[in-house]
């Protein structure tokens, strides 16, 4: 049996609708998973247009009406009240409430089993906000209408290396007060969940320092020693494989080059986004880790600047594909 993923378009001031005909345009991805898009079908068709990309898709009303075990795409012509089109290559109120309200509509189908995962376009902050959302991310706001109190985290993927962080969108004079040995070995095991979850049976995690070169034996900081240490001596009593913490200006040598590790747990958000952007922009991959339901997106943005041009890279999108499958997969066993 197929897994059926929710596939959403972004903010149709980007690029998402294009990203999106490009992925499923490809016969490998309608074979191996039945596809749900949900999204205004004009911005499906346009997203079509501009790719240079065609496949039959089949319009429903609702999800119990998709086409399931064919290679033909099902569409919920989802649209906002007022039918106007979209401005295009700027942040808007309705862009993001479009975003919003498709959110909606997956997250509830995903919640049920109805879909087992959720696939989305990039979607603009800015637009969130504009629209309404309260929450610093949609991250935040996914587990609020989830009514999810459990921990959370945005892990970033490139090709089969993840990282989780231990602070994400708070002011770098603040992350120092926030690095408890709890907290690190929940990320710890945070990631370690995701990974098993995504189909590595055995996942090796690297932890990050906070200072520079460590610390150097207390020299520029002690987070190292009184925090850090004890709590990955901690995970592995637990029965994590943690190991840690390393030099963050060496810690993903080791992870790409030498592949020793198949995570790394950084401190803060730019510790980790810096080093896995340079390596790999395009490959990206956001996936929500811990919430109930399975989430993933490119990690990079809207990209505005290209929007209509036809050169979007479904690279990242592609690979958030495979890896929302692959826990599409895990759900149904």
């Amino acid at each position: 049996m197929k897994p059926q993923i929710a596939v959403l378009l972004g903010d149709p001031a980007g690029i998402g609708p294009e990203l999106i005909a490009r992925l499923v345009a490809r016969l490998e991805n309608r074979v191996q998973a039945d596809l749900l898009i949900i999204g205004d079908r004009r911005e499906l068709d346009l997203g079509m247009e501009i790719a240079g990309q065609r496949f039959d898709y089949r319009v429903i009303d609702d999800e119990a009406d998709a086409a399931r075990g064919t290679d033909t795409p099902s569409l919920i012509d989802f649209r906002l009240p007022d039918d106007a089109h979209y401005e295009r290559a700027v942040s808007t109120e309705r862009g993001g409430r479009y975003s919003l309200e498709a959110f909606r509509k997956a997250l509830a189908l995903t919640r049920a089993n109805r879909t087992q995962a959720m696939l989305f376009a990039p979607v603009n902050k800015t637009s969130l906000h504009m629209a309404g959302m309260k929450t610093n991310d949609e991250m935040e706001w996914f587990a609020r209408q989830l009514d999810y109190e459990g921990a959370f985290c945005e892990f970033n993927v490139l090709d089969e290396l993840w990282t989780s962080r231990v602070t994400s969108h708070i002011a770098l004079k603040d992350v120092s007060a926030k690095l408890t040995p709890e907290r690190i070995v929940g990320a710890v095991q945070l990631i370690h969940d995701g990974q098993k979850r995504a189909g590595i049976a055995s996942p090796r995690i690297a932890v990050c320092g906070f200072n520079p070169h460590n610390g150097d034996n207390g020299a520029f900081g002690r987070e190292e020693i009184d925090v850090i240490a004890p709590a990955v001596e901690h995970a592995r009593k637990l029965g994590y494989d943690a190991q840690g913490p390393f030099p963050a200006d060496t810690i993903f040598v080791r992870a790409r080059d030498q592949k020793a590790f198949d995570g790394v747990v950084t401190m803060y958000h730019d510790q980790g986004q810096i080093a896995m952007k340079l390596m790999g922009f395009w490959r990206g991959v956001t996936v929500h880790g811990g919430l109930p339901v399975p989430i993933a997106t490119p990690a990079h943005g809207t990209a505005f600047d290209i929007q209509g041009q036809g050169k979007a890279d479904v690279g990242a999108t592609q690979k958030a594909f495979d890896i929302a499958l692959r826990m599409a997969q895990d759900r149904l066993n």
